[in-house]
């Protein structure tokens, strides 16, 4: 089990505050598909991605970043149960959409990096430190099925 700190805690919920769900949801998953091109396969059925420009004005690209915000949603909303909060979510991707589980980590990395950005100077060390541990939790989440 995972012992959160009061301070990790509002870290992780002032970034969900602030966060523009359909700003960086989007840029992450564009990000992924563009650096990590071999994360595209799971992607087959949302049309051209054949180059980055394809890939940012993808509309099932940005909708689906979305959807996986709205997932990571779930998380902070129930941080002290995160592994049966994603419970389906990790048979899915495993079970079903045999989804490589290095694409999660692989996002997760994406999606610092474009929250950071949006951050600027307030995404300190103490707050990227606990950002870090709670995406942790949520690929080891979701990877769970995997093993």
């Amino acid at each position: 089990m995972v012992v959160w700190t009061d301070q990790e805690r509002a870290y992780i919920q002032d970034i969900f505050s602030k966060l523009n769900y359909e700003d960086a949801g989007p840029k992450a998953l564009q990000r992924t598909l563009i650096v990590y091109p071999w994360t595209q396969r799971y992607f087959a059925s949302f049309g051209n991605l054949y180059n980055a420009e394809a890939i940012m004005s993808n509309q099932k690209v940005a909708a689906h970043g979305v959807v996986v915000l709205h997932g990571l949603d779930r998380a902070m909303k129930n941080m002290d149960d995160i592994k049966n909060t994603y419970t389906e979510l990790s048979v899915l991707h495993s079970d079903k959409l045999h989804v490589d589980p290095d694409n999660f980590r692989l996002l997760a990395d994406c999606l610092t990096i474009v929250i950071a950005s949006t951050m600027g100077t307030s995404f300190t060390p103490d707050v990227q430190a606990a950002w870090q541990k709670f995406l942790a939790v949520v690929v080891s989440a979701l990877c769970r099925q995997y093993h």
